[in-house]
């Protein structure tokens, strides 16, 4: 029974130390990321006043008041249902809840959800705005590139000839046959 022991032992037990680091790491970091995304996501709470610039690389959640410029270039930016900003906005992706007042820019999304409102120009890739939702401005959708879109060319009606010049080209066959027959 001794030896039973031991072999049901020696598979929980990996002979092979780079399977055993690599078990290890692909466990870990799951728990890591999870732990992590639940971090890095910082709230400016609803009594919180900020004036001036604020810069970060986590993602941030604001339900109080900011004046002046917030950039989050690889991150994400929400305004909370209670958020006041009057501020220029940079982020990977913005989502509104509250009330902006400036211009948005991200370089993935801008997602105006049903009650926030923007007064300002967004420039961003995707935008989307919900039923419901207030936005005054103008919209830039941007490539992935970062390059602007080309602008449309304007439509432009077809050449249209006076009709005049049109009818006695098309009259003039006609008249002629009828001038043939007539005088056969």
């Amino acid at each position: 029974m001794w030896k039973r022991d031991e072999a049901v032992r020696s598979p929980a037990v990996p002979t092979n130390e780079p399977s055993v680091a690599a078990s290890a790491t692909q466990s870990r970091p799951d728990t890591m990321v999870k732990g992590q995304n639940e971090r890095d996501v910082v709230n400016i709470g609803k009594s919180v006043v900020i004036k001036g610039e604020l810069n970060g690389s986590e993602d941030l959640t604001i339900e109080g008041h900011v004046e002046g410029k917030i950039e989050l270039r690889d991150h994400v930016l929400t305004i909370g249902p209670n958020g006041k900003i009057k501020a220029e906005l940079h982020a990977k992706a913005i989502v509104v809840l509250g009330e902006v007042i400036g211009n948005v820019s991200a370089t993935d999304k801008v997602d105006i959800r049903e009650n926030g409102s923007v007064d300002g120009d967004i420039t961003a890739p995707r935008v989307a705005i919900a039923e419901g939702a207030h936005f005054r401005g103008s919209v830039d959708m941007q490539n992935k590139g970062g390059k602007a879109a080309p602008a449309p060319r304007p439509v432009q009606a077809p050449e249209v000839r006076p009709q005049a010049s049109v009818v006695p080209q098309a009259a003039a066959p006609a008249q002629s046959q009828q001038g043939q027959r007539v005088g056969a």
